[in-house]
């Protein structure tokens, strides 16, 4: 078969590895140089831990063993098994881990409920104050940055994936037929618009106004170096609030009775670390979903999250090295994984992974290449 897929984001770039892994023909089209979207601009995250279970989870935990598979074929991924651990203090917040130990698919995230001292034999980094950690085994990370351009310079040694940058799609001529903004038509069986948040011109034109995607936007940040490993990723209670998994009446006490701070609340924010290849810490996030979105990026997110880290380190972070925001896009159905659909004949539509996108996304091209026949 011969098929294009327009975005070269980590959805778009799964989706031409799932097609040419399955000897077809790929054209892989970008309106930028480089992607330069939420797939560069996250935590790199395999993030099985809190997913919704059912199909989320069986998506991620599938997902996971795709990114192991093409870590060992790709060693430029940095994919690497590395857990994490999720610190509380407390009775309400140990109440809501041993709640998430008790789901029944807790042996398949791989939870278990450490000790401090044995957290911190895991992690040797997390000197500061807490009680307990929920460890998460199922959970890994890459490096978001280079992930895409190491899984195209794979691709590029096939003689049947070509890469188009620089070119924005404009039409839809026909089935499986588009015309980019240098005039050329490009012809296939099959069309994957992949285009991440960029939901306006085609995207909304062929689905219309009635497209179950929302944008998203969020804060992050990146220290120099640490100076030793942190060995694990790295949580905190408030992520309790936000991941399906962790649904519970421990919970919802802890969420009436011991509520996120004012800066914490205001901006939606959880904290979520990991440790870059060259030393340094990946540190987020916020959350805005009312458009238009602020184009400032503020501090006060930034100080509280430093808070909260050094709480665990026990040690003052290092200097941050860099500050950006990102936007995602988010399908509004909560029963869906990604937003899949068909727009023409021959044409398909795959967005709104929202924070999932770096974790499920293997699984979910996968899911597509086998509901289109490839």
């Amino acid at each position: 078969m011969r098929v294009t897929v327009v975005g070269a984001g980590v959805v778009g770039t799964m989706h031409a590895w799932q097609a040419v892994e399955r000897g077809h023909t790929v054209v892989q089209i970008e309106r930028e140089a480089e992607a330069r979207g939420a797939s560069l601009r996250n935590f790199g995250q395999i993030w099985v831990s809190g997913r919704a279970g059912g199909e989320e989870l069986d998506t991620a935990l599938r997902a996971r063993e795709l990114w192991q598979r093409m870590g060992e074929r790709v060693p430029a991924l940095g994919f690497r098994a590395n857990g994490s651990l999720t610190p509380v203090r407390g009775a309400l917040e140990r109440a809501v881990a041993e709640a998430a130990l008790a789901r029944p698919d807790a042996a398949a995230r791989g939870y278990q409920l450490l000790t401090a001292g044995e957290a911190r034999a895991l992690n040797p980094a997390l000197r500061g104050d807490f009680d307990a950690a929920l460890y998460c085994e199922r959970d890994a990370a890459v490096e978001p940055r280079t992930a895409q351009l190491a899984l195209r310079a794979e691709l590029s040694k096939s003689p049947n994936y070509t890469f188009l940058p620089g070119r924005e799609v404009r039409e839809v001529v026909s089935a499986g037929a588009v015309r980019d903004d240098h005039g050329d038509l490009h012809t296939a069986d099959t069309v994957v618009l992949c285009t991440g948040a960029w939901l306006g011109g085609l995207v909304r034109e062929l689905a219309g106004p009635g497209l179950p995607v929302r944008r998203v936007r969020l804060q992050m940040m990146q220290t120099d170096p640490l100076g030793e490993p942190l060995t694990t990723s790295v949580a905190d209670a408030d992520s309790f609030r936000y991941y399906p998994a962790y649904a519970s009446s421990a919970l919802d006490e802890l969420n009436a009775r011991q509520p996120q701070s004012e800066t914490a609340a205001a901006h939606r924010m959880q904290l979520l670390m990991v440790q870059r290849a060259d030393g340094g810490l990946t540190i987020g996030d916020t959350h805005a979903y009312e458009q238009p979105f602020d184009f400032d990026t503020v501090e006060d997110p930034y100080d509280h999250l430093r808070a909260v880290v050094e709480s665990f380190l026990g040690r003052p972070l290092p200097r941050i090295r860099r500050r950006w925001a990102g936007v995602y896009a988010q399908c509004t159905d909560p029963s869906r994984v990604v937003h899949r659909q068909q727009l023409r004949d021959g044409v398909w539509l795959v967005t709104g992974p929202g924070g999932r996108g770096m974790t499920c996304s293997p699984a979910t091209a996968e899911t597509t290449a086998d509901e289109l026949g490839w």
